[in-house]
């Protein structure tokens, strides 16, 4: 296919496949490098575990990284989330940099109609190298998650969060509620969208870098910042890969669509939290800003 985005898949979620499918990238992680993940909210929620990535990021000697959430709960202060942390074993591969813990910086934006800047925690400014390793699900505001979000609101600071959320209307998380509005939900995704540009942006300068995964695994219609998600109905899919995140959420994306049900493997549900909450939205923003694009080759690296 003719200027297309390579997107790398493999069936096999294991240890092995995912450092199988970062290498097929061909992009070899240098310097000082991030890992970032979500942590999740509960014991109960789907965030990807310590035991399945461990071996990339010891692979990359990396750092997991994180920031605050904008909303209550066992991750919105930095003690609270360190604790939560080591309750999720993520200590066992070497912890987790709260990268907001100690403040937050500012980075420039490619659309500065709702945003004007991106709020980021100050500590992603001692990593060279990112590898974005979302897992992909459902969201209850966004329709899903994958690696678009997981550069935005998982990159972005506890005010950051807010400001994104609130399409610019508020950096102040303790007033979050207060702003988000049904009528602005297509402004929240382009926010999103707008976001990860940023943060793709800024590890595409000074030669640092960025490759990205989605885990489609445990996907309930729930994010991982739910500690009592729903149960999946649809089963487990595989890992991918691209340097270009639009490719590859779209991918994901079609890989839900396009799904065939049988017994006990339902993606409608899933498909219908996305359509929801317009979630496909941020897909042709996000390649309208130029951040990536929606033509892709799938490469299964499994033949």
């Amino acid at each position: 296919m003719e200027n297309a985005a390579k997107v790398y898949f493999t069936s096999d979620i294991s240890p092995e496949g995912l450092v199988k499918v970062y290498e097929a990238l061909g992009v070899e992680a240098q310097g000082r490098v991030a890992v970032k993940i979500s942590t999740g909210e509960s014991s109960m929620s789907n965030h990807l575990r310590p035991e399945l990535i461990g071996a990339l990021v010891q692979k990359v000697n990396g750092k997991l990284v994180e920031c605050n959430t904008a909303y209550a709960g066992s991750r919105m202060k930095t003690e609270d989330h360190i604790r939560t942390i080591a309750d999720h074993g993520y200590n066992s591969i070497g912890g987790v940099d709260i990268m907001d813990a100690e403040g937050e910086m500012r980075i420039p934006v490619r659309d500065t109609t709702y945003m004007k800047y991106d709020i980021v925690g100050t500590h992603l400014a001692n990593y060279d190298f990112m590898i974005n390793l979302a897992h992909f699900k459902g969201h209850a505001m966004g329709g899903f998650g994958g690696v678009l979000k997981n550069a935005s609101i998982g990159v972005a600071s506890s005010n950051g969060k807010a400001y994104i959320h609130t399409n610019g209307l508020t950096e102040d998380a303790s007033h979050l509620w207060e702003y988000i509005l049904p009528e602005n939900q297509d402004k929240f995704l382009e926010c999103m969208g707008n976001a990860a540009a940023a943060v793709h942006d800024y590890f595409k300068q000074n030669g640092k870098s960025i490759v990205y995964i989605d885990v489609m695994n445990n996907m309930s219609v729930d994010c991982d910042c739910d500690g009592h998600p729903e149960q999946p109905r649809v089963k487990d899919i595989g890992i991918l890969a691209s340097t270009d995140p639009v490719a590859l959420d779209k991918a994901c994306l079609d890989l839900v669509f396009n799904h065939v049900d049988s017994d006990g493997d339902d993606a409608k549900p899933l498909q219908e939290r996305i359509n929801r909450q317009h979630g496909l939205h941020i897909i042709p923003y996000s390649e309208g800003i130029g951040l990536g694009t929606t033509n892709y080759e799938l490469i299964d690296i499994d033949k």
